[in-house]
């Protein structure tokens, strides 16, 4: 069974988002105040996709295809005057088509890639777990209000994705991975290696 086909904002960033996690945005170009203006009103969401080729202001970019969709948790201004807003991933989503409206927003159909299955964390991993419980607290604002899953394969593995120093191009590879295990199986050798 196919996923509904629905309408999304896309805000194209040098950065991957990960269902459950944390973005602070900083907010000044036009397109994008109306856009958070509208997902307030709406309580809707818009969709973080990493730039292919472009720059995150001004001129059109080319993205990757797999998203996620962000939602507002809050929202204040800035110390710069600029409107700072802060985002929790959601769930994926795969861009079917794209267009840029005359604004310079890019919207796209999107479809919904199905939530993760329920996995439990394999005694083989739970070394991965362990870094995060002691990483986490080290971290400040940004993670406080990241609920802890510390037992769930998908959490443990998004939140080391995002955290990890790792090149666009293979967090990008991570999020679009569709078995939370295979993906713990990835990063396990990148932990030990950090560890090293």
């Amino acid at each position: 069974m196919s996923a509904a086909r629905r309408e999304l904002p896309l805000f194209p960033l040098n950065t991957v988002l990960f269902p459950g996690g944390p973005l602070p945005l900083r907010i000044f170009e036009t397109r994008y105040l109306d856009m958070v203006r509208r997902c307030l009103r709406e309580e809707g969401g818009f969709g973080i996709v990493l730039i292919n080729a472009g720059r995150e202001a001004g001129a059109a970019a080319s993205f990757a295809d797999v998203g996620t969709e962000a939602r507002i948790v809050d929202f204040s201004r800035l110390d710069d005057g600029l409107l700072g807003i802060r985002c929790v991933g959601q769930e994926r989503f795969r861009v079917l088509e794209s267009w840029r409206q005359e604004d310079g927003l890019n919207l796209g159909h999107v479809e919904d890639i199905p939530a993760q299955p329920a996995a439990g964390l394999a005694s083989d991993y739970g070394f991965m777990a362990d870094v995060l419980r002691k990483v986490l607290p080290e971290l400040g604002d940004v993670y406080a209000g990241v609920p802890r899953r510390f037992e769930d394969a998908a959490w443990v593995g998004h939140r080391l994705a995002e955290l990890l120093p790792l090149e666009l191009r293979q967090k990008q590879a991570l999020l679009e991975m569709d078995d939370p295990l295979a993906r713990l199986a990835a990063l396990a050798p990148l932990l030990r290696r950090q560890d090293a």
